[in-house]
């Protein structure tokens, strides 16, 4: 048996080959006609335009105000944005950033890096701070306690020796009148003498009672001054340290990153007005 050729299946074949071809031409034809009419239709972009678009966005940047502290937690997201914004200034076509350009943003960028981590270390102190506010009231509230303590038990112990030392004096007193009542006969000389070594003695021992009564009295009073006077000092110490650090931890309350920002965000301006100065004003976007 013989076979038949089979030309009517390359026939096909050539036609799909041909069609295909055809349908590629004029696909790329209608992409470029598309492309054409976009350049025609799309308004020319100056570099002054792009200039003004980053300055924009700089001015938002640099007037930025972070809701809570720590603040810290949002310097990293900042500086992400200010560099994307001035990464698309010069990545534009219409832009030629010159080696002064490139010089002067770099060292924008290293200065307000730094002034964010002395922010950000400022921020860490403050939270050592706030431990130490802490620890400053617990003090202050410990001193108080301490000396309400020492002044009850040195008022407790004076008036036990007032009151032992009154009732010592009161005994003496009546012992004095007793003494000083007894009538000798003039003919006894022994027991007139020793009545009267007696009432001597009553009345010295009185005379002592009342002085060290006294002196107790003083000394008592002394004490409690000095007492005082160190808990005053004490405490003025402590409420010093302690308005010191009140006024420390205000600023947890302040972001002061905010001048640091934006002096970086009016320096990248000042730097890209130079460079449009700098650069012809015809270039565009092609």
């Amino acid at each position: 048996m013989s076979s038949k050729p089979q030309t009517s299946s390359r026939r096909g074949s050539g036609k799909q080959l041909s069609k295909s071809a055809h349908d590629k031409k004029a696909k790329e034809k209608k992409q470029k006609s598309a492309a054409k009419y976009l350049r025609e239709e799309s308004p020319e972009v100056t570099s002054q335009e792009v200039a003004q678009r980053t300055l924009n966005g700089l001015d938002k940047l640099g007037n930025q105000i972070f809701a809570l502290s720590p603040f810290s937690q949002y310097f990293d997201d900042w500086l992400v944005n200010v560099r994307q914004l001035i990464s698309e200034f010069e990545s534009n076509p219409a832009i030629v950033a010159d080696e002064q350009f490139v010089k002067e943003r770099t060292q924008i960028f290293l200065d307000v890096e730094a002034a964010l981590t002395e922010n950000r270390l400022q921020e860490s102190n403050l939270t050592d701070e706030a431990k130490a506010l802490a620890d400053n009231n617990h003090q202050i509230v410990e001193a108080d306690k301490q000396y309400a303590e020492e002044t009850r038990e040195r008022s407790n112990k004076r008036n036990a020796e007032v009151q032992r030392l009154s009732t010592k004096i009161r005994e003496l007193e009546d012992q004095l009148t007793s003494e000083q009542e007894i009538k000798i006969s003039f003919y006894k000389f022994n027991a007139k003498k020793k009545a009267a070594q007696q009432l001597a003695q009553t009345i010295h021992n009185l005379k002592a009672a009342k002085n060290e009564l006294e002196v107790t009295l003083q000394t008592f009073t002394t004490e409690q001054e000095k007492l005082h006077d160190n808990y005053e000092k004490r405490k003025q110490e402590l409420n010093e340290n302690s308005d010191r650090l009140h006024n420390e931890l205000e600023k947890l309350e302040t972001d002061t990153s905010t001048g640091d920002r934006q002096t970086a965000c009016n320096a990248l301006t000042c730097t890209i007005n130079s460079l449009i100065k700098r650069t012809p004003a015809s270039n565009t976007q092609e």
